[in-house]
């Protein structure tokens, strides 16, 4: 039996922000995102990970909307919102 005035929670936008930062990987591209505009390429370059997986971090942060992506001629940088 529920107790009264229990409601069950809904994921919102906020718990999307707070699973976001809850990554010490993502922080880390948000900060390097609030100097400029980066590609894939230049997020992956001081971690010791591949483009994909740094690619799998950057849309959780674009789901949470926290990052955008942007459309040069070659290459899609990244950009924080």
């Amino acid at each position: 039996m529920k107790p009264r005035g229990y409601e069950k929670h809904r994921p919102t936008r906020l718990d999307q922000v707070f699973a976001a930062l809850a990554d010490s990987t993502r922080r880390d591209i948000l900060a390097r995102l609030a100097s400029g505009q980066a590609s894939v390429a230049e997020l992956a370059r001081p971690f010791a990970m591949s483009q994909p997986a740094i690619s799998k971090h950057l849309k959780v942060l674009e789901r949470a909307g926290l990052v955008s992506r942007g459309r040069d001629a070659q290459r899609r940088p990244r950009r924080l919102e």
